[in-house]
């Protein structure tokens, strides 16, 4: 006997894997029926409008969508960084807040978006480098510095420090293309010899 169009499309789907409406358009007449006959069954997750997710099933329950996947789906696009203010800790200068915040730099989005069970900020950037360097990082810390719980004038005072040990072509690159204004400024001023 043949398999129903139904059967033949979940053929198609890979658990882990995050769907547009549009991608399973080649394989279904009836994309929409479909997609609510696999989230009612449980094949698909429905993460916001016309976003889809396949669960990848274990033992104890399901994995969530992976996030890279989540945001690649969404944008449709590989351009863009995913960043925490948590990853500034790494840069080992003080910094010892912890937060609850992704944030999303790329070209397409901007404002906050629920997708699945997760709020993800995206912020418009000119420039997003492929991945978060620690030239970026140390440049997107001054950019945001403002808006963190952190001392400002003692993580500047380290950042100074941590400048110094930093290849200064990278770091000048990186301000040229990830600074906003004021981190410009911030850096230029740090960064000019003294007299």
């Amino acid at each position: 006997m043949r398999p129903s169009t139904l059967e033949q499309l979940k053929r198609h789907l890979r658990p882990g894997r995050v769907y547009r409406r549009e991608d399973l358009l080649p394989w279904s007449q009836s994309v929409d029926r479909h997609l609510k006959a696999l989230t009612v069954d449980g094949t698909l997750q429905k993460l916001r409008t016309g976003l889809y997710y396949s669960p990848r099933k274990f033992e104890f329950g399901e994995a969530p969508a992976d996030e890279h996947e989540l945001v690649k789906a969404f944008l449709k696009t590989d351009r863009f960084v995913v960043i925490s203010p948590n990853a500034y800790n790494q840069l080992e200068l003080g910094t010892t807040q912890l937060y609850n915040k992704r944030v999303v730099y790329n070209q397409k989005r901007h404002g906050t978006f629920s997708l699945g069970n997760r709020m993800v900020t995206f912020e418009r950037r000119l420039n997003i480098p492929r991945q978060a360097s620690q030239e970026f990082l140390l440049v997107d810390l001054v950019n945001e510095l403002g808006s963190l719980a952190e001392d400002r004038d003692a993580v500047l005072s380290r950042i100074r420090e941590k400048a110094k040990e930093i290849d200064p072509k990278k770091l000048a690159r990186a301000v040229s293309l990830y600074g906003k204004y004021s981190a410009r400024k911030a850096f230029q001023k740090m960064l000019q010899p003294s007299t």
